[in-house]
């Protein structure tokens, strides 16, 4: 997985540390490629991968594209990362739990962990919980319908955000994050593409492993054994007889049909 750092993101990390606040910069951003690293091994376990993960001076994004995932798969795609910063508290809080005087120290791993966790579940696009949302919508409703009230939302959240700036708390953060969400709104996503064949993994050798799938079984179910370390062959019985193709034939099968169809069409 490729990591980026935006080129803002460094120079705020270098303003942090000339006032002291290097290590709470850090932890904050460690909080956020954790969240997003919760998006890429969801979206594996489906079938697809991010093309990359890009720091940013406001947070961390995992370059992906929903478009042809069913809504349920969306659902369980956008609440990861939350799922993981959720985690994470419970953890801290666990600890405290047990072993007191480790407040200290985990404080500020918690604080960055809940504001994550409370950001990402706002109703709003492009968040988490505006991606979810949006497939709960889009079950009843036309998806170009479902964009304009999840944008609608965007808008609202960020002009109250603004008011909250002027008449309640005098923090630039939440003029930044309402210009965030105005502007993400409009924006389209990267792409999310199937995980594909790495052919320089062979010249290192790898094990072979064998599948035996069900004539029901979909690309979707296939592609959950595939990983770096084993290379697959998917074997299946046709009219009686035992038949098998590699990883490289299912994804070229793959490039024409969706990872919801049945491998194995009659």
């Amino acid at each position: 997985m490729k990591i980026t750092l935006h080129p803002l993101f460094i120079a705020l990390g270098i303003a942090v540390a000339v006032f002291g606040g290097l290590p709470m910069y850090l932890i904050y951003a460690l909080t956020a490629l954790l969240h997003e690293c919760g998006h890429i091994f969801c979206a594996s376990r489906i079938g697809f991968k991010c093309q990359k993960i890009s720091l940013m001076p406001y947070g961390a994004s995992a370059i992906c594209d929903t478009d042809g995932i069913r809504p349920k798969d969306e659902i369980r795609l956008a609440l990861s990362g939350p799922a993981v910063n959720a985690f994470l508290c419970v953890l801290c809080a666990g600890l405290w739990w047990f072993y007191p005087q480790t407040y200290a120290y985990t404080d500020t791993v918690f604080d960055a962990n809940a504001v994550m966790l409370a950001i990402n579940l706002l109703p709003a696009y492009p968040l988490d919980g505006g991606r979810a949302l949006s497939s709960l919508l889009s079950m009843v409703m036309l998806k170009k319908k479902v964009r304009l009230i999840l944008r609608g939302m965007s808008i609202l959240i960020s002009i109250s955000l603004v008011f909250v700036f002027f008449f309640a708390l005098k923090n630039i953060s939440f003029l930044i994050f309402a210009l965030f969400l105005c502007a993400s709104a409009f924006c389209k996503d990267g792409k999310l593409s199937p995980i594909g064949f790495r052919p320089k993994k062979i010249k290192r050798g790898r094990e072979m492993r064998h599948v035996m799938l069900s004539e029901s079984s979909t690309f979707k179910d296939a592609l959950r054994y595939i990983d770096d370390t084993k290379y697959c062959v998917f074997q299946f019985f046709c009219d009686g007889m035992l038949d098998e193709i590699t990883e490289e034939e299912l994804f070229e099968m793959l490039e024409s049909r969706s990872i919801y169809d049945v491998v194995f069409k009659n």
